[in-house]
Parts: C-alpha cells; sequence; structure tokens
C-alpha cells in the first residue's frame, strides 16, 4: 500500500506540475482571442463613425485665360473681312491667265505677307537646279530634330534627296526639307542665300527667304511674286508630278506607309490642277497656291489669308465658276509684267 501510494503522489505530482505549464499559455491565448474581438469591434465602431463618402458634383476650372494665338500679319495691317467682287474668304487673291500673264483678278496684290509651307515650292526649285543626285542618301540628325521637333520623321531615319523632296512637297515635311538644305553645299546659310538668288532671277521683287520650310514668318512674298513663284516650279516635271498626288506606290513603294500618312488635299470640284500647295502658320493664315486649267485656259491662283481651312478651296470653286461664266472678250485688269 505504501509503495501504490507514493506512485498516486508521484503521477499526480507530474499532471499538476504540467497543468501549470499549460495554464499560462491557455491565458495567453484566451488573451490574443479576447484582443482579437476588441481590435474588430473597435475596426468596426472607427468604420461606422467615418462620414459617409460624396459624389463631386462641381468641376473647378483653371482661372488663367486661355491662350489666344497673335493675329495673321494681314490681320494686323486690316486686310482680313474687305469685301471683293467674288466675296473672297482670303485677304489676297490673284487670278492670272499662265500663258499671257494678264491679271483678271487681284485683292491686295503688292502686299508682302508670311506665306508659311508655299516655301517649299522655291526649296524644290533650289534642290533641282543644283543637280545634286537625287539617290544619294541623306539622314535625318540630331540637328534637324532639334530644329523641327515635330516630325514624322524620327531621328536617325535614312530616305534618299528624291524622297525628302517628295515628303516636302506632298507632305509639307518641315524636317525632310531642312535636311535638303542642311545637305546643299554650304548647308543652311547657302542654301537660303540660293533661294534668295532664285527670288531675284524670277522678279520676286518684294519677297525674302528666311529658311527652307516656311515656318519662320520672315519667307514672305507678294502676290503679284507668288504667281511668278508658281508660273516658275510649274516648269520642273518632278515638282509637278509630287504636288498633284500621283501613284505613290512608283517612288515609294518601300518606305513604311507612315510617312507618307498625310490629309489628301481637297480637289476643287473638277478642276484640272497641275499643281497646288498649301500652308499655314498663325502669322500667315491659311494659304494656298493653284495652277489649273479652267476654260481650257492655263490659270495661276493665289490666295492667302483665308479664314478656315476649308475657305482657301471654297475660294478657288468661286473663282472657277466666276472665270466659266465670264464673258467673251473680257479685258483684263493689267498684265504681270
Amino acid at each position: 500500500m505504501g509503495l501504490k501510494r507514493a506512485w498516486f503522489f508521484a503521477i499526480a505530482l507530474v499532471f499538476a506540475s504540467g497543468a501549470l505549464q499549460i495554464a499560462p499559455a491557455i491565458a495567453a491565448g484566451k488573451d490574443k482571442d479576447n484582443q482579437a474581438k476588441t481590435t474588430k469591434t473597435t475596426k468596426a465602431q472607427n468604420k461606422s463613425s467615418k462620414k459617409p463618402k460624396t459624389v463631386r458634383v462641381t468641376v473647378t476650372r483653371s482661372a488663367a485665360p486661355a491662350v489666344v494665338a497673335p493675329p495673321s500679319f494681314a490681320t494686323a495691317l486690316g486686310l482680313r473681312g474687305q469685301h471683293d467682287d467674288l466675296s473672297l474668304k482670303s485677304s489676297v487673291a490673284m487670278v492670272v491667265n499662265q500663258d499671257t500673264k494678264e491679271v483678271y483678278f487681284e485683292k491686295n496684290p503688292t502686299v508682302s505677307l508670311p506665306i508659311a509651307s508655299i516655301t517649299k515650292l522655291m526649296t524644290a526649285m533650289v534642290v533641282l537646279d543644283s543637280k545634286l543626285p537625287l539617290d544619294e542618301t541623306l539622314v535625318i540628325n540630331a540637328d534637324d530634330v532639334h530644329s523641327y521637333r515635330s516630325s514624322r520623321l524620327a531621328g536617325g531615319t535614312v530616305l534618299s534627296r528624291q524622297e525628302a523632296l517628295l515628303l516636302a512637297l506632298m507632305s509639307s515635311e518641315n524636317r525632310a526639307a531642312y535636311t535638303l538644305g542642311r545637305n546643299y553645299p554650304g548647308g543652311i546659310s547657302a542654301f537660303v542665300g540660293a533661294m534668295n538668288r532664285k527670288a531675284k532671277e524670277l522678279n520676286m521683287e518684294h519677297s525674302h527667304f528666311a529658311d527652307p520650310t516656311g515656318l519662320l514668318s520672315d519667307n514672305v512674298a507678294t502676290a503679284e511674286d507668288l504667281a511668278r513663284m508658281l508660273n516658275a516650279a510649274y516648269q520642273y516635271k518632278l515638282i509637278r508630278e509630287y504636288s498633284t498626288w500621283p501613284d505613290l506606290t512608283m517612288m515609294i513603294a518601300k518606305r513604311p506607309q507612315k510617312f507618307l500618312n498625310t490629309n489628301r488635299l481637297v480637289r476643287s470640284g473638277d478642276m484640272d490642277i497641275g499643281l497646288q500647295k498649301t500652308g499655314f502658320i498663325n502669322a500667315a493664315g491659311k494659304c494656298l497656291v493653284m495652277q489649273a486649267r479652267v476654260n481650257n485656259t492655263p490659270l495661276l491662283l493665289v490666295f492667302l489669308d483665308s479664314v478656315g481651312t476649308q475657305s482657301r478651296f471654297a475660294d478657288a470653286v468661286r473663282v472657277r465658276d466666276w472665270y466659266e461664266r465670264m464673258p467673251s472678250g473680257t479685258q483684263p485688269i493689267r498684265r504681270l509684267m
């Protein structure tokens, strides 16, 4: 009995010591459970105490005034909106018989104004006069990129001089025009000098060129001078082809189409157009020069500082309709010398 009692006390002692060790753990577990419950309750209380979300129904607009483009030079001179017999939207206009140089309509023809990308006709003539190889490889370099930041021609683009000329005329691509001038013997300054010498040869007495693209407002000319330049540009077969939308695949079949992603010029009804070039900068307004055959007569048409994008083309249609109705034997205003 004594031995059994001793074993009983020994076993009881072991269980007692285990219970003492487990108790704190159980207590700690209960504390964690209580703490978790308390935390959830607190979060729920905090969540319920938050203000409900509201939907913003007002719009806060900037108090800064909208940037207004500066007026065109023609507007500053008081030429915009002047009435004429054909109700044209262009501030400057001229209609010249290409064969006889007789002037049949004119509106502010002697005022020198910025001509924007119409400049590229002079650029093309200077390039072709240089007799530089049209198949020579040109590269759009950092200077081209820095000079004209917005372009479809990325730095490092490789193209021929002929392709650059095509893009300059057809897409009015400024980097293409600039790289043509940069690759002229003597660089840009020599090229601009050649442009101004060509203008003097054509008796463009009230014109000045400052860069190959026309983005500078220093590129100026009168309607009279542009009629002379348009007539001269028409004598170049390549300029005629590149300005009247030939089959592009004949010239750049292997080139990515993104280089030629341009807005096709609006055809003026059924006019037989031999050459056309548009231009726009704020200083110049919307501009257009066009060689077209009306009533079997080749006409030189000049429109500067038109009000809207399509207005210059609408003016060309008005001139066509007016010339078609012109009575036989109508005398010209004067002759362009």
